[in-house]
């Protein structure tokens, strides 16, 4: 966690040098206040989180709805309303990931699974207790955390010995859903066309033609890994190619730390370079080298937090360490995934590595669940 948490010091600084920025010192300065947080986790009984989990998911809620109030809740970027600024702007989903992760793994270490018909109830409790954060967070709009918290909830169902049909069921779900997007973006390509809208100008012009809670920058993405030939590569697909341009031409040992040129003249745009995209950073300066060097890292982190769900003597710290672990997990696949042109660009972004308070805290704050449940599984 330490040398992930350096390198992406170093790395945000390099990401930055073209504009002169001071990120790499607030990024000192959120891996300090992490390391605290971290450690009085760590040391505190992982069990009294069963005690509060149902407080702190209140207060995750409370926080997802105030995001959603004009004056309260500020917009960034796409004019996403994501953050709430105190002094100090920070993200509420962050904080509703780890409320959904305390109340999944307290209504399921409570409940007994077997059967679909036999854990109907506990099954629509946990439903509408995962469905009403994520459709908060959805409406920010911000899809890529509400996604990221489906397969933590899935992976503590798994291992909760329910039944195979739910997972068969749930899979028939999913395949619906992708189909129904990708109905919709198809259509939206279809109607930009037909009318004669630029996909990067007349953003916004489909979203009243669609029932489906999706905004025309969110379709776009999709578009562009789908059909790049039909979006702008000056425009929307910037980012994903200027991505593959950095990582490709990083070679087996890079071009050195502060060498890169993607990010130095301005090509990956330096408001996504430092935290999205800080991976093609490394890539393009390290090389293939210096990339598998921060996955191996990742990966040891990942295989970590399964070792003691492993160890876990309850059943409450098992799904705590394997929630944490799946969360972490995705964030890796999907980060790393899109800046390679593996996926579609969300803004997920890469754990100890990218830019962000609330991400970097967050963070140090669950791998101290983990280790609280390591320290005490022997007084249990």
């Amino acid at each position: 966690m330490l040398l992930l948490g350096l390198i992406g010091v170093f790395f945000i600084y390099s990401a930055q040098m073209a504009r002169d920025g001071s990120q790499w010192k607030s990024q000192l300065v959120y891996l300090g206040l992490g390391s605290l947080i971290y450690l009085g986790t760590a040391l505190l009984d992982y069990r009294i989180w069963l005690r509060y989990a149902h407080w702190v998911y209140l207060a995750g809620l409370i926080l997802l709805v105030l995001v959603l109030i004009p004056g309260i809740g500020t917009t960034h970027g796409m004019g996403a309303r994501r953050w709430i600024d105190v002094g100090v702007a920070f993200q509420p989903s962050e904080f509703a990931k780890i409320a959904v992760l305390f109340i999944t793994a307290s209504i399921l270490t409570g409940s007994k699974l077997g059967s679909v018909a036999d854990s109907l109830q506990v099954l629509l409790k946990l439903a509408l207790a995962v469905g009403i954060p994520m459709l908060l967070i959805i409406l920010e709009p911000d899809l890529g955390s509400a996604l990221a918290i489906a397969p933590m909830v899935f992976a503590m169902l798994f291992v909760s010995n329910l039944s195979m049909r739910f997972f068969t069921g749930a899979l028939g779900i999913f395949a619906l859903v992708v189909g129904v997007v990708a109905l919709d973006v198809w259509r939206y390509s279809n109607y930009m066309e037909e009318n004669n809208l630029s996909f990067s100008r007349d953003r916004g012009a489909y979203e009243k033609h669609s029932l489906l809670p999706l905004k025309d920058y969110q379709r776009n993405r999709i578009l562009d890994f789908a059909q790049p030939e039909k979006i702008d590569p000056m425009g929307i697909g910037w980012n994903s190619r200027q991505s593959l341009i950095s990582v490709g031409s990083g070679g087996l040992a890079g071009k050195g730390w502060t060498e890169g040129t993607q990010a130095k003249l301005g090509y990956l745009p330096p408001a996504v370079a430092h935290n999205d995209f800080i991976f093609s950073v490394i890539a393009e300066e390290k090389g293939f080298l210096g990339s598998i060097t921060v996955v191996g890292l990742l990966g040891v982190v990942l295989w970590n937090g399964l070792r003691i769900a492993g160890l876990a003597r309850d059943r409450f710290g098992a799904l705590l360490a394997l929630g944490v672990t799946v969360l972490m997990a995705v964030h890796v696949f999907v980060n790393i995934a899109m800046t390679i042109g593996l996926m579609p660009v969300k803004g997920i972004p890469l754990p100890f590595i990218s830019y962000g308070g609330t991400f970097v805290l967050s963070c140090c704050l669950l791998q101290g669940l983990v280790q609280s449940v390591y320290r005490f599984r022997r007084d249990t």
